[in-house]
């Protein structure tokens, strides 16, 4: 019940089709004739056809690895870690900020607010600034440990 949401993983140019975006659908369905809205570029396209390994679908659940012919989108518009959404139900588009649990593998020294690293969410690279840490949460019981760290370090 879920609004469509498709992160992209590449996006073509055919001969004689079009612009082919690929990506997986999490959630909601895909069909053609369908308006989908990409974010953050905020372009609006109708998709035309739906492929999964060389074979027509007549429409793309969860979990499809899809690629889908757009009309009247360059693909200098979309790009990898673009999102694909219905433009009628829940629309997706850009945010300025979001809240996340953030597992810390190899930290250079403490991590505080300002901290700035590169996220990697679904298939985009995005570089993100910390803007408060509120709890320092324990691996493997999830019980958080304290609140509002000023900074957090390696084996935190």
């Amino acid at each position: 019940d879920k609004p469509l949401l498709i992160p992209l993983q590449d996006v073509y140019k055919i001969g004689g089709i079009g612009t082919v975006p690929v990506g997986r659908v999490e959630t909601g369905i895909l069909k053609p004739n369908q308006g989908v809205t990409f974010a953050p570029a905020a372009v609006t396209a109708e998709v035309e056809s739906i492929e999964m390994h060389h074979n027509q679908l007549p429409e793309a659940i969860p979990g499809d690895n899809v690629g889908f012919n757009v009309k009247n989108v360059s693909v200098k518009d979309i790009r990898r870690g673009t999102v694909c959404g219905d433009s009628k139900n829940d629309p997706p588009q850009e945010t300025a900020d979001f809240t996340a649990q953030v597992i810390i593998l190899n930290p250079p020294g403490q991590i505080g607010a300002g901290y700035t690293p590169v996220l990697d969410c679904h298939t985009a690279h995005i570089a993100c600034k910390f803007d408060e840490i509120l709890s320092k949460v324990d691996r493997r019981s999830g019980k958080e440990l304290e609140k509002e760290p000023k900074a957090v370090k390696c084996g935190d």
